[in-house]
């Protein structure tokens, strides 16, 4: 199992393959009209986010975390309600952590010895 840092993040975005699609293009957009700057993928990523979600009129919430292995980035979006009880800062951030992926799924050894579920819904690098 791979190592690696883990810092949260959470991000306003509801769950649908157009919506994704759409800020997909969108951090395209962006990424073009700051001057195709290397290296900002998730602040794209994230600013395109909150542009779509506000244009959309959504409010939904959707919980992820953002882990990196070997220099690549993983956007891993759980369900809050079907975690086992994680709660955000249970990972530090720059923490080195016990990772396994299967498929577009990635699973966090949390520090009690159970499993955050994830889906990879984003990966950089």
């Amino acid at each position: 199992m791979p190592a690696g840092s883990a810092r949260l993040q959470l991000s306003p975005v509801p769950h649908s393959s157009e919506l994704q699609d759409a800020i997909r293009k969108r951090a395209e957009e962006i990424y073009v009209r700051n001057g195709k700057i290397p290296g900002r993928d998730l602040e794209n990523w994230t600013q395109a986010e909150a542009e779509i979600v506000r244009e959309c009129g959504k409010s939904m919430r959707r919980t992820a975390i953002v882990v990196e292995v070997d220099d690549v980035q993983y956007l891993g979006e759980y369900a809050s309600e079907s975690c086992d009880g994680y709660q955000p800062g249970e990972f530090g951030l720059g923490q080195d952590i016990s990772i396994r992926f299967e498929r577009d799924k990635m699973f966090l050894k949390r520090p009690n010895g159970k499993e955050l579920e994830t889906t990879i819904v984003h990966k950089i690098g």
